[in-house]
């Protein structure tokens, strides 16, 4: 019995981005709809909103959950959050990163990583908003997601507003009833409380929106360049649309002779 309860705790830990393994029993799931700025073929990234989720992961998610994908110098890229160079070297020496060479801990540069998870049970979140799916179409269909999209941060979301404050043990750990996660019942404590965080552009900081700008700014990690991906496939769709009723033209203009004299 021990045996098979730990290893359901191993598969859900695979479906969720809590700490430790959890383990789901019976629940129905709910992901919330959040209404995020880049959703849409020409929706974007709210630059303040990014540098808001920045500061909640590394008050708050930083502690247990790397980004071992994201370098620090694209926190200066264009369409991301966009800190000045001078910001991004400060932030990024915030951070203890190991040098090889030297065999030692040193401040962290723009060209180093953010650090792997400090929990080998808390996932990296560095693709987490593109690993997770928070909308299904029905019968496998995908309608949902083209038209909400894959729903991984309002997953990520959702799980991060979802508690419902119950909590019970089971095999000598304690879960915490949450409506997002699948099964109900999650290892990772709530992780948020409302003004937590105190934001710079003095934006509400309920947990709602912390919950909602963290998600926002994973989304921007697991795909940074989701604009430029955006202006090209505008700019290629224009081509193609030009380019369609180019060779629609000439065709007329090649078979006209011909359909005049058989008229």
């Amino acid at each position: 019995m021990i045996k098979k309860t730990l290893l359901t705790a191993v598969i859900a830990l695979g479906m969720g981005i809590g700490g430790t393994a959890a383990y789901a029993a019976g629940g129905e799931q709910h992901i919330e709809d959040f209404d995020f700025s880049f959703e849409g073929p020409f929706g974007k990234f709210d630059q303040n909103q990014l540098q808001r989720g920045l500061k909640v992961y590394t008050e708050v998610c930083a502690a247990c959950h790397g980004l071992r994908h994201v370098a620090f110098r694209t926190l200066g890229d264009e369409g991301g959050p966009h800190f000045p160079a001078d910001q991004v070297k400060a932030y990024a020496a915030e951070f203890e990163i190991y040098d090889a060479e030297k065999d030692e801990d040193l401040p962290g540069k723009p060209s180093d990583k953010f650090p792997v998870s400090n929990d080998e049970n808390a996932p990296d979140l560095s693709l987490m908003a593109k690993a997770r799916a928070g909308f299904h179409g029905p019968y496998g269909l995908g309608i949902n997601q083209m038209l909400k999209g894959m729903g991984g941060p309002e997953y990520i979301a959702s799980i991060l507003t979802g508690y419902t404050g119950e909590e019970k043990e089971q095999a000598g750990t304690t879960f915490y009833e949450n409506t997002a996660f699948p099964g109900g019942w999650i290892s990772m404590p709530p992780p948020m409380e409302d003004e937590q965080v105190e934001y710079d552009d003095g934006h509400k900081n309920d947990v709602h929106h912390m919950s909602a700008d963290v998600s926002a700014f994973l989304m921007w990690t697991a795909e940074p360049k989701m604009m430029a991906r955006k202006h090209l496939g505008l700019l290629g769709t224009l081509f193609l649309g030009f380019f369609t009723v180019l060779l629609y033209l000439t065709n007329k203009k090649i078979w006209a002779p011909i359909k005049r004299k058989d008229a």
